[in-house]
């Protein structure tokens, strides 16, 4: 087929700046950036302050992890629901409502006075982070049509999505540190207060699928589809992987959202229109989301316990010590979308970000027991964040660009469905992975030896490290051979069009 072939014979509107918003463009940027950076910090901020609550409430060991699932699980799920909505009824309503009602379940999880209403409030967080990140994206996208500008955006948005779990250590640790674990939920109130009110007085709300209807069967198939795949995984970390719990949702969410794809074929007004995703490069973009998603816990999640079982860090230190690779990752970033994306193609940028990354994490697997932070962390640390900085906000960028507007909500949410779905089964393989290496270096030791045990953990973490290395590997492959050869199209004033 061409590559000039439109996805369907009908004429489609593209993706347009809003004319009241050209000239405060960049003061949306800041509101979407403030907006992102709250639902990304919850992904991680709570992580840190899970001892503190636990010793408050008193739930169980058993019951910890549920603190984090109940998150990930209802964000996932309606994330494509929240997207969208955003497209049905307008970015801006679902952009002010995502943020009110972030920050009033916030507030509802800092004054809990029980594990069920702590619980209750991350489910709700998800909710309505699910509907308030895919209409950040899309606002992104349709406020910025040139292609340099939309490049410099995309860099802020990409590296506030890259490096915002361990902005969310860091802040986690102060917050813990300084006040209460609390204040990793009342903070949201703070950051939500001044994107309500940026949104507000910037926004204008288009509705460009207002003539569309919501794909009922759809929803229901690709929400109970996601929910079914990411508790399987997070189940993979409680239960082994024979498992019913695992394994049998995991089939389940595969069934559903084979189902899912199916009925988007016979759909009169599909919740997923299959052009969004017969774009190589868009294909790539998605993948290469997925891929960098779950390969990052490998940096965020053990690296952490790293620096604060081994080495001894604070809650405050070990978010400073991730500051160089977040750093790095903006700089990246900042490199990767303006510069050379424009210039060379995504084919050589994200596959060479992916190496790099790649080179990050197997260096990182030099760590022992009595490692110092600067020699064995920190070239490593910015070392990866330069590779990550190089993929994300590209992919992001690549994954939204040049989609109808009506669909720019559903686009961005499928992006931040692969990023959560990614981080699902990174959290799940990698954890398992680490466990079994663990156990198998203490098989025939005196596993009552601090030394031993100390050795064992350094074992898991380093073992976790070289599968994150191996997926990133994975992922330079995968880029380079979907990603399509030169510069990608990126006129904002030409329809959508299909390459095969």
């Amino acid at each position: 087929m061409s590559e000039n072939t439109l996805t369907d014979s009908a004429p489609r509107r593209v993706v347009e700046a809003e004319p009241a918003a050209s000239s405060k463009r960049w003061w949306i940027l800041a509101v979407v950036a403030v907006a992102q950076l709250m639902v990304v910090l919850d992904a991680t901020i709570v992580n840190i302050a899970l001892p503190s609550a636990q010793a408050d409430l008193g739930f169980s060991d058993g019951n910890r992890q549920w603190i984090v699932t109940a998150y990930a699980l209802s964000f996932a799920s309606l994330l494509l629901l929240g997207g969208r909505i955003a497209d049905l009824f307008g970015r801006k309503t679902a952009f002010l409502i995502g943020v009110v009602g972030f920050a009033a379940v916030s507030a509802l999880g800092g004054a809990a006075n029980g594990f069920g209403m702590l619980v209750t409030a991350r489910a709700l967080q998800g909710a309505f982070g699910a509907l308030l990140a895919p209409a950040a994206l899309s606002l992104l996208n349709t406020t910025f049509t040139d292609v340099r500008e939309r490049a410099r955006a995309f860099s802020v948005y990409g590296a506030i999505a890259g490096a915002g779990g361990a902005v969310g250590l860091l802040l986690g640790g102060v917050l813990t540190d300084a006040f209460d674990w609390r204040w990793t939920l009342y903070v949201n109130v703070a950051i939500a207060v001044v994107a309500f009110v940026g949104g507000w007085l910037l926004l204008t709300n288009h509705r460009d699928a207002e003539n569309s209807k919501l794909d009922v069967p759809g929803t229901l198939l690709v929400a109970a589809g996601l929910f079914s795949l990411v508790y399987g995984f997070s189940n993979a970390e409680t239960h082994d992987w024979d498992s019913g719990l695992t394994w049998g949702f995991l089939i389940a969410g595969g069934v559903l959202i084979a189902a899912f794809a199916w009925w988007q074929t016979k759909a009169a007004h599909p919740l997923l229109p299959l052009r969004i995703l017969l774009d190589r490069n868009r294909a790539a973009s998605f993948l290469a989301v997925l891929i960098s998603g779950g390969g990052m816990f490998g940096v965020f999640l053990f690296l952490t316990y790293y620096l604060q079982l081994n080495l001894g860090f604070s809650p405050t230190k070990t978010g400073v010590a991730f500051l160089p690779m977040v750093g790095a990752l903006m700089v990246a970033a900042q490199l990767g979308t303006t510069a050379l994306v424009p210039r060379i193609g995504p084919k050589v940028v994200v596959p060479l970000g992916f190496a790099i990354a790649a080179v990050g994490m197997a260096w990182l697997t030099g760590i022992g027991v009595g490692s110092s932070y600067v020699s064995a962390v920190l070239p490593q640390l910015i070392v990866t964040g330069v590779g990550l900085g190089l993929v994300m906000p590209a992919a992001m960028q690549l994954a939204t660009g040049g989609v109808a507007a009506e669909d720019a909500g559903v686009a961005s949410a499928t992006v931040n469905a692969m990023q959560q779905v990614g981080g699902s089964i990174g959290t799940a393989l990698l954890n398992t992975l680490a466990a079994s290496a663990a156990t198998d270096y203490l098989a025939g030791k005196d596993a009552t030896s601090k030394l031993v045990q100390a050795q064992a953990t350094i074992e898991s973490y380093t073992t976790a490290f070289w599968w994150s290395a191996g997926l990133f590997a994975v992922g330079a492959v995968i880029a380079f051979v979907l990603f399509r050869r030169g510069v990608p199209e990126q006129d904002a004033n030409a329809a959508p069009v299909v390459h095969m």
